[in-house]
């Protein structure tokens, strides 16, 4: 299968294969908990991973040219460094039972790089300077980080509305069954983790623990934002004259950057903290996805790649 591919096509092969089998792998870890899952999953993770960089390797060796200049290579490297800080976060952390997600997104967005792989081609000339070896990896890495971070907040807010139903149906249940509120007591304790839906939520990290994870990961993420939009600054003043133009690239940039930076500040708030703040993640990630795909492909800038 293997013997006419160059082997840069061989490494990606391997990294979507062993993303969409180990997404599969840490789904089962997520619904049943079963260690050999989580093992496997981990396994094919690290694996994909490792395939991946070795593969952007492989591809600069081959044609000479930073295989990030466009959109296939900088879809290569976000799903490689998103399925990395994951890899860290899980160890780190125990964050395995999210890694179904992460999994299954990375396979999705390399997935559809492959599709603007359009061989090798020299860049243009505003490309062709040392910014591109520093500000693309910065900038990248930091909306590998925001995946993570939107990831667990969406298992946040699952868990939250899950629980917030539940609590009402057992408050309409204290009301209308004998016993009353010491009867609805009874049943409020969460069950063990083979009974059902409560069982699930209970093998879940608490509510505290998710908005922990968010945040750790959103501090990843915002730093490496903040130095990418300077470091793009430094390119756009050498290769356009001008440190920021208003391109619509630049400003979606800003508006993501600001959101996250809102985040980080709500956190401190305790009546923002939580609920709040985990719709504010998932809405960073929208803005992010906006700005890396959206305007690259849909709006007319300096940074489109339409043709």
């Amino acid at each position: 299968m293997f013997h006419n591919m160059p082997i840069d096509e061989v490494l990606l092969v391997i990294a979507i294969a062993s993303y969409i089998v180990g997404a599969l792998a840490l789904f089962g870890f997520f619904l049943s908990r079963v260690p050999f899952l989580r093992n496997l999953g981990a396994t094919l993770a690290i694996l994909g991973a490792v395939a991946q960089f070795a593969q952007l390797v492989a591809r600069y060796e081959i044609s000479h040219i930073w295989p990030l200049l466009n959109l296939y290579g900088s879809l290569s490297l976000f799903s490689a460094m998103s399925v990395a800080i994951f890899v860290v976060f899980a160890f780190r952390y125990r964050l395995w039972f999210a890694g179904g997600f992460v999994l299954a997104l990375a396979a999705m967005f390399l997935t559809y790089g492959v599709t603007w792989n359009e061989g090798v081609m020299p860049p243009v000339p505003s490309l062709q300077s040392y910014w591109a070896k520093v500000h693309v990896p910065i900038v990248v890495t930091s909306y590998a980080a925001f995946l993570v971070s939107f990831v667990i907040s969406a298992l946040y807010l699952v868990r939250y509305y899950v629980e917030r139903r539940q609590g009402a149906a057992m408050m309409l249940s204290a009301s209308v069954e004998p016993g009353g509120a010491g009867a609805a007591a009874g049943t409020a304790t969460i069950a063990g983790p083979n009974d059902g839906i409560s069982g699930w939520l209970a093998s879940l990290p608490t509510l505290p623990q998710l908005d922990v994870l968010v945040y750790r990961s959103v501090a990843v993420g915002l730093p490496l934002l903040t130095l990418g939009i300077i470091t793009g600054a430094m390119w756009a003043k050498e290769a356009w004259g001008a440190y920021w133009q208003w391109d619509p690239k630049e400003t979606a940039a800003l508006f993501s950057w600001i959101i996250y930076a809102a985040y980080m500040h709500l956190h401190t708030r305790n009546h923002w903290r939580g609920l709040r703040t985990s719709w504010v993640s998932v809405l960073g990630f929208v803005s992010i996805i906006f700005c890396y795909l959206g305007v690259n492909i849909w709006i007319s800038g300096l940074h489109s790649y339409k043709v």
